[in-house]
């Protein structure tokens, strides 16, 4: 991963309004933000949909560099990584805003707001990065609203995070353009990425984005990067269930990106502006479970249901139970310290480290000015 060099944004600016990389000119006098497929359009003072990338004389600038919305240290299940230092406490971060507009958003106080006043703290990337480690977490995640809207914020984050041997996760949606997506991943040690469902019809009318650049960013951390993903599906009701997505999902991940690529299967809950949907039922996440199963695909998980069978993590070789969860608490471990089955000597693919950590189900909020001082 790479480390600070005189290109850092926080080097060349200083407040928490920066300069831009990508974007230009238009012909009309507008200018386009390039960071991601929406390509927002703007005129002197205009904000982009995610609100926080706004055209000030002339260019692109961040507005909100240096500022979050809150800090948890949570377990780095949560995000949902499972194969990645699992048991260990990762600080969780976001901003405001978003480059989505996702109807059954779980998250939308944060990146639904449009609320300067919703980022109450503030840290430049060193002493983020020092609180982490003086809270004893392995990494930090950009979390909460997607990472892609605070680009450079992010990745000087991630910088000064490795120069004190902190990792860095981010949890995104994956809607990105080329040029963007390789830099910020050069600096990303694991991601989550949120495929939402798997039709253009969804992506169009539920999320107001195309399904498209998503699965090319997946393919591009798969092919072109050693960052380690997972991918999550929220599952909701009559709208991305269906068997038959499911399967083509399942088909496209197994020809795509192996069948090792871990896929967690999570249950929604109404929110925002789809408060008229149902829970999802737990049976549903076993259904998919099971078709993602028969696919090929060997580490398929269910989340944000009490289902220890679907949380755990099982042997591809032998079938035997290698990581024991209950919700986020860890409990049998059966790899030996190299990351291999105790049984059968399979490999578990992803970043291990010789014992577990033990951080447990515990949700902490932090504030940054009572640490790293």
């Amino acid at each position: 991963m790479q480390t600070p060099n005189d290109n850092h944004y926080s080097q060349q600016y200083g407040s928490d309004r920066v300069a831009t990389r990508y974007w230009h000119r238009l012909e009309d006098g507008r200018v386009q933000c390039d960071v991601c497929p929406r390509a927002c359009k703007l005129h002197e003072g205009q904000r982009g949909l995610c609100f926080v990338r706004a055209c000030e004389n002339g260019e692109i600038v961040l507005t909100t560099y240096g500022r979050s919305s809150g800090f948890c240290v949570d377990p780095i299940e949560k995000k949902p990584l499972n194969h990645f230092l699992p048991g260990s406490p990762v600080l969780s971060f976001g901003t405001a805003g978003c480059n989505l507009a996702c109807k059954f958003c779980q998250n939308w106080d944060i990146s639904k707001s449009r609320e300067i006043d919703t980022l109450a703290d503030s840290a430049s990337p060193q002493r983020l990065a020092e609180a982490a480690r003086e809270l004893g977490c392995r990494s930090v995640a950009f979390t909460y609203n997607d990472p892609v809207i605070f680009h450079e914020y992010a990745i000087d984050v991630a910088a000064a995070c490795h120069e004190v041997g902190v990792q860095a996760v981010a949890v995104s949606a994956g809607y990105v353009c080329p040029e963007p997506r390789a830099e910020f991943y050069r600096y990303m040690d694991a991601a989550n990425i949120d495929l939402k469902a798997f039709s253009e019809r969804f992506y169009r009318k539920v999320t107001g984005s195309q399904l498209q650049p998503v699965l090319e960013t997946l393919e591009y951390l798969h092919n072109e990067t050693d960052v380690w993903f997972e991918i999550t599906t929220l599952l909701i009701p009559d709208e991305n269930d269906s068997d038959a997505e499911i399967h083509a999902q399942c088909e496209w991940i197994s020809e795509h990106l192996g069948n090792d690529v871990p896929l967690h299967f999570t249950a929604f809950h109404p929110d925002w502006k789809m408060r008229d949907k149902a829970h999802t039922p737990t049976a549903t996440l076993t259904r998919a479970r099971h078709i993602a199963r028969q696919v090929g695909l060997n580490y398929v998980y269910t989340g944000n249901v009490h289902d220890p069978q679907g949380s755990s993590t099982w042997c591809s070789g032998c079938g035997e139970l290698l990581i024991e969860r209950d919700w986020y608490q860890l409990g049998a471990w059966h790899l030996d310290d190299d990351g291999r089955c105790r049984h059968c000597a399979t490999p578990l693919p992803g970043r291990f480290e010789a014992k577990a950590g033990d951080w447990g189900r515990r949700r902490q909020p932090v504030r940054l000015e009572a640490v790293a001082r």
